[in-house]
């Protein structure tokens, strides 16, 4: 029985794949939080939205210089033909297990109030998604494109 293996374009795929439908989830979080806070003065929605674009803009940053480095990661690995669980490190998946517990435990805990997660998560998911866009286009289309700038 032969084992899957797949192209390192392929591999950086399977990271965006991962990475958009992560964002989607944790954006949807987000929004539905957001429209859970009927009867919030106007006021309190635009603060809400201006924190979505702030949180975005500071992940969209950090989340950018990652898709380069593991995109070249997977790039250098030797040989062509990889695991497909190979897109992210060791040192990934702990960060990964890490974040996601983190999220997951302290929303329920009901220690993260909605105008919080409304603003958080929908600025963080959006930003995780564009980063699995930008994974995706560059097994797609090659190393040097992406939504944050050429290497």
């Amino acid at each position: 029985m032969s084992r899957l293996h797949i192209k390192k374009n392929q591999l950086i795929a399977v990271a965006g794949v991962v990475w958009l439908l992560a964002g989607l989830n944790v954006a949807v979080l987000g929004v539905r939080a957001a429209i859970g806070m009927r009867g919030v003065a106007a006021i309190v929605l635009a603060a809400i939205a201006g924190g979505a674009v702030a949180a975005f803009c500071g992940f969209h940053s950090m989340f950018s210089k990652l898709v380069k480095k593991n995109s070249q990661r997977i790039y250098d690995l030797d040989g062509e033909r990889h695991n497909p669980f190979r897109f992210f490190d060791r040192k990934g998946y702990i960060m990964m297990a890490i974040m996601m517990s983190f999220g997951i435990g302290m929303r329920a805990a009901g220690l993260f109030p909605d105008w919080f997660i409304a603003f958080f998560y929908t600025g963080l998911g959006l930003a995780l998604t564009l980063a699995g866009v930008s994974y995706i286009a560059r097994g797609a289309r090659g190393r040097a494109w992406a939504f944050h700038g050429t290497d």
